[in-house]
């Protein structure tokens, strides 16, 4: 038997990992039921590795095949498949990790994990939880950023690493929190919670490394969806690597495959900004320079124009224009009056040839009857008829008027 170890004579790492590997090496083998969390299988290696779950236990097996078994697997070997394998445990010396290593694997049903996932997101879908509608914008520079992550983690350094490097006056209210596990849900709705009652925090951030399926568990918790959902503050989800999609990244406002691509997308960068800033500034001068110089042209030309340079010019130029017209309306004027005088001289020598005074100038007489208490103006005589003998008559010529006496007996006339 081995002598036991004492303070004094202890052993070393190889000796306790021999004798583990020596102890594991006399198993058998055994077959194993369970649910596959997780396989890869690299191009190039000849060993693929896979993560099979215990389904009512947070417990996890690692497991080590021939690259061959996996492919010649087919539909079986998919992550979320509950399977049953054969195997022979293995401690691998060097990393001091326990494995399986199967050589058969036997297909028994959908996976009883994947397949809660899947009807969660199904039913936070038709909810209207993952609605690209209901998700808000990030602020542009937040005040301050709430991480939600685990201690000392390299998603924080990622995180709070890339955020200062753009802007190093970014501030963080950093929670630290379980981010696998049975506690994991609890603390990180606890912290959201806290982070969202802040009115500094103006968005939160949801980091966590990569890991495995299982370790990926508490992101896609139906309690954790609902108060990424019901947060006031924009919420991102910085969850494991690219492949990796927990359902809370469907609920958060924004999703990034890395913490890095998190830390980069929280703040602008201070370069970028200053030298758009300084683009801006320059243009802006330009602009104005420009304008001013274009307004500087315009005011020169116009200082040029006659209408400014000899402002009386102008006004002399309408005087004229003015007298002229004032004198041709004048001239207009006279010209009517001139031939509406000889129109009316022309009617009025008509009027005077047609009149009695122009009949008597040329030897012709009115001669009127004179009735005693006949009115002023006798009566015209127009027929000898009219006049009896002894009437008295009035001859009227162009220089005056005599009486006469229509004698007692007168001569016949033809």
């Amino acid at each position: 038997m081995t002598a036991p170890t004492t303070p004094e004579q202890p052993w070393p790492v190889r000796t306790v990992a021999r004798k583990i590997a020596e102890w594991v090496d006399r198993l058998g083998a055994v077959w194993v039921e369970g649910q596959l969390a997780q396989v890869t299988s690299r191009p190039g290696t000849g060993t693929a590795f896979l993560v099979l779950r215990d389904p009512a236990a947070d417990v996890s097996l690692q497991l080590t095949a021939p690259v061959g078994l996996v492919r010649d697997g087919g539909p079986a070997v998919v992550e979320g498949n509950r399977v049953v394998v054969h195997g022979k445990p293995s401690f691998f010396l060097g990393r001091g990790t326990l494995s399986l290593r199967v050589d058969e694997i036997r297909a028994v049903g959908i996976g009883e994990l994947l397949a809660r996932i899947e009807r969660l997101r199904k039913l936070l879908a038709a909810e209207g939880l993952f609605d690209p509608a209901r998700k808000r914008r990030l602020p542009f520079l937040p005040g301050r950023i709430g991480l939600v992550t685990g201690r000392s983690s390299a998603a924080e350094h990622d995180v709070v690493s890339n955020a200062t490097a753009r802007w190093p006056s970014v501030r963080f209210r950093i929670e630290h929190v379980a981010t696998q596990g049975a506690l994991a849900v609890p603390q990180i709705v606890d912290a959201l919670g806290a982070l969202d009652r802040d009115h500094e925090v103006d968005v939160i951030v949801l980091a966590r490394g990569g890991g495995s399926v299982e370790d990926l568990l508490p992101f896609s918790d139906e309690t954790l969806c609902r108060a990424v959902a019901a947060c006031r503050t924009p919420v991102v989800s910085a969850i494991g690597h690219e492949p990796d999609t927990p359902l809370v990244d469907h609920v958060a406002d924004l999703r990034c495959s890395t913490p890095t691509e998190a830390g980069r997308r929280l703040v602008p960068d201070l370069a970028e900004e200053t030298a758009r800033i300084s683009g801006l500034r320059d243009r802006a001068r330009r602009a104005l320079a420009g304008w001013v110089d274009r307004e500087a042209r315009l005011l020169e030309s116009l200082r040029h124009r006659p209408v400014l340079a000899e402002p009386m010019r102008t006004i002399d130029a309408y005087s004229e224009q003015v007298a002229r017209l004032r004198e041709a309306t004048r001239a207009t004027v006279l010209r009517d009056l001139d031939r509406r005088g000889t129109d009316l001289a022309h009617v009025r020598a008509r009027l005077t040839t047609l009149g009695p005074a122009a009949t008597l100038a040329r030897g012709y007489a009115v001669v009127q009857r004179i009735v005693p208490d006949g009115g002023d103006v006798p009566p015209v005589l127009r027929s000898v008829t009219e006049a009896g003998p002894g009437t008295q008559l009035r001859i009227r010529v162009a220089d005056g008027a005599v009486t006469a006496t229509v004698p007692r007996r007168r001569k016949a006339t033809r």
